[in-house]
């Protein structure tokens, strides 16, 4: 008996836990229902500067790097193919629709080793933040973990040549590597 009430009672609790869960993301779901997932894809076929195969981890505001936005086509991690274009970024994501980020977008292009609820090695994400389009231009953080190592560089390069208003990460410390 005292063993069948102990298993109702985690079973309750469980079930609220997941039913606080829901009510929270349906939550973030409305709130971040106005924020556009990227730009237009363009219209004309755009030269193709490098490609790598990343794990997209999350989109986070500039000013709340521990709070995910759940922006349409961005809102979980998966895999994703990163493109880019003499026009800017395309970030197909696995089941959603590709994503626009002008180059004129780009704002900041920086190594990162946590996001949210993903820490790696030293400098193993890379940090895009980019604006929003609309009127307040807003910047968010989107993080990318490339999957092939060598494939780092040719995108680093790639978008540092489309954006060259990026800003570089600061130079670290020779005590710091």
């Amino acid at each position: 008996m005292a063993r069948t009430i102990a298993t109702v009672i985690t079973v309750a609790v469980l079930l609220g836990l997941l039913g606080l869960m829901l009510r929270s993301w349906r939550g973030r779901s409305r709130r971040d229902a106005a924020l556009p997932a990227g730009y237009p894809l363009p219209v004309d076929a755009a030269l193709e500067l490098a490609s790598a195969a990343v794990f997209y981890v999350a989109t986070t505001l500039r000013a709340q790097p521990l709070e995910r936005l759940n922006i349409p086509g961005l809102g979980f991690r998966a895999r994703a193919r990163l493109t880019v274009t003499d026009a800017g970024l395309i970030l197909a994501l696995a089941g959603e629709e590709a994503v626009f980020i002008p180059a004129s977008a780009i704002a900041v292009l920086e190594d990162a080793t946590v996001a949210i609820d993903r820490a790696v090695e030293t400098d193993g994400l890379l940090l895009l933040g980019w604006r929003l389009p609309g009127a307040d231009r807003q910047i968010v953080d989107s993080y990318f973990r490339i999957l092939d190592p060598s494939d780092r560089v040719s995108v680093n390069d790639a978008i540092r040549t489309i954006a060259a208003d990026a800003r570089r990460p600061a130079a670290r410390d020779e005590s710091e590597a």
